[in-house]
């Protein structure tokens, strides 16, 4: 359905088809009269049925009705004897001015069919390629918001409006920017409850002077459509009309799919979790704690049977146990908070040459031989982070490489530019027997172990190395793996630096 025109600007184009009409019955007249001398009646004729398909073509239907009367009149009040009169001598000459009426209505009716013809040919064409646009913005559109406001621009571009796209909340009611009219209100719940096309030249509310379309079928109704100012005869505008909201609620549907389809995955994820955390208490916290109750068990029944050795021994191995469950535990807990996006991560001004020594100060204890070496330069800027977490990451890194490695371990601390970003990067490098290619990107999985060399003889959950890219991402960084040139590892921590430095922290 083309737009309507303004009560001014109908008036202005009908009062130019009418003087376009005299115009060509004007020129027709002057152009007879001059060939009058050299041609016949007949001819003269032609002239007026020359502007009678000229209006037929450009002007209304009844305009160009009005024309060939014009013209046969003129014709008969100009050219046939008696002239200047409407009178008709001879009987030849009044079967040649009927045929001629005859013959201008017919031409009149055929060019007025085949211009209305094109007309729709091209208000159809129109039509398709405004479809294909907006299934093409509709594809790239990311939110509801975004499809809102393409259906919006569509509908208004292609009916006169002011027209109305009603988006239904998750209680089935109308999320409405506006208030509108009880009717209004009314007639988009009723088309999106029967799933049906309501308002004129439809089965249902005729006598309606709008339409109202539900986006979508029964069951998956997205909203409604209120277009006023329609036809009932206007068929093909209301088939539009249906296929514009066919694609918008396609749309529409897509996007509640995708978004149904991302907390399927974030739930599955969370279920995901949750077996994790039940794996690690069935079978690594399992083991140790039937150790602990075993060793203080027989401290307890049979101590004064135990020598001073076994005794330690005993002691030794709770003591040991208890830590490899302070671990595992920690890690478990940090991998499920950090994978849950609900808990926000705490960010605060730290130094990173102070979570490095509290680090080392920890870990020495279990390295008796000092294998770890340590160059953490004096004036590193401070970086936003946990401090907690990263203390976690380092120590996580150092008891892997103390644990896989009897050689010694080197722990760098260095500032350097990437691009238009500085980071600081923390590198701890073994030289112990080193990870495959083909493992460096499963090991930082959960649960994941090297299962050869000598490596299978060290005992693990498999979660330390995924706690520690968790960490790492959750603060913006990376945690990258490389084989060091004559064997072992190097883990290198990223950490963005942000160029606005607190001064005050900086002086201090």
């Amino acid at each position: 359905m083309m737009k309507l025109s303004t009560p001014a600007r109908s008036t202005g184009q009908s009062a130019r088809q009418w003087l376009l009409l005299a115009v060509l019955l004007g020129t027709a007249t002057v152009l007879a009269y001059w060939l009058d001398p050299y041609v016949s009646l007949t001819s003269q004729a032609m002239l007026y049925v020359l502007a009678v398909v000229i209006a037929s073509y450009t002007l209304g239907w009844i305009k160009s009705v009005f024309c060939a009367l014009g013209a046969v009149m003129a014709l008969n009040f100009f050219f046939v004897p008696p002239r200047f009169t409407f009178q008709v001598e001879r009987s030849e000459h009044f079967i040649a001015l009927l045929t001629m009426l005859v013959v201008a209505l017919v031409i009149n009716r055929l060019a007025t069919g085949l211009r209305r013809e094109t007309e729709a040919a091209h208000l159809n064409e129109r039509r398709a390629r405004q479809l294909q646009d907006l299934a093409i913005a509709l594809a790239n559109a990311h939110t509801a918001q975004e499809v809102l406001a393409l259906a919006q621009r569509a509908l208004d571009a292609e009916f006169t409006g002011p027209c109305l796209v009603a988006l239904n909340t998750s209680g089935d009611e109308l999320d409405l920017k506006t208030d509108l009219p009880t009717a209004v209100k009314d007639g988009l719940r009723c088309c999106m409850k029967e799933a049906r096309v309501l308002g004129p030249g439809t089965e249902r509310w005729p006598g309606l002077d709008a339409w109202y379309l539900p986006l979508g079928e029964q069951g998956q109704i997205c909203g409604a459509v209120y277009i006023p100012a329609v036809a009932a005869d206007d068929e093909n505008g209301r088939e539009h009309a249906r296929a514009l909201c066919t694609i918008l609620a396609q749309a529409l549907w897509r996007l509640r799919l995708t978004s149904s389809m991302l907390e399927a995955q974030g739930e599955a994820q969370r279920q995901q979790l949750q077996a994790i955390f039940l794996a690690a208490i069935s079978h690594d916290l399992r083991t140790p704690l039937a150790v602990v109750v075993g060793a203080a068990s027989a401290l307890q029944t049979q101590r004064a049977k135990l020598d001073l050795t076994e005794q330690d021994r005993l002691l030794a191995s709770i003591v040991s146990e208890a830590n490899y469950l302070t671990t595992v535990t920690e890690n478990t807990l940090q991998l499920v908070r950090l994978s849950n996006s609900s808990q926000l991560i705490q960010h605060d001004w730290e130094s990173i040459e102070e979570i490095v020594g509290a680090v080392l100060a920890r870990v020495r204890q279990r390295d008796p031989g000092r294998r770890i070496i340590s160059q953490v330069p004096s004036d590193l800027p401070l970086v936003k982070v946990d401090p907690v977490l990263i203390a976690q990451l380092l120590a996580n890194l150092l008891d892997n490489a103390l644990k896989y490695s009897d050689d010694k371990i080197d722990l760098t601390v260095d500032s350097v530019t990437n691009g238009s970003e500085r980071q600081l990067q923390v590198s701890i490098k073994d030289r112990g027997p080193g990870i495959p290619k083909a493992e460096q990107l499963s090991i930082f999985a959960a649960y994941s172990r090297l299962d050869h060399n000598d490596q299978s003889s060290q005992r693990g959950a498999g979660l330390g190395l995924a706690v520690c890219r968790a960490i790492a991402l959750a603060h913006g960084g990376s945690l990258v793996l490389q084989q060091r040139a004559g064997g072992g590892s190097s883990f290198t921590l990223s950490l963005p630096v942000d160029p606005k430095q607190p001064q005050a922290l900086g002086a201090a």
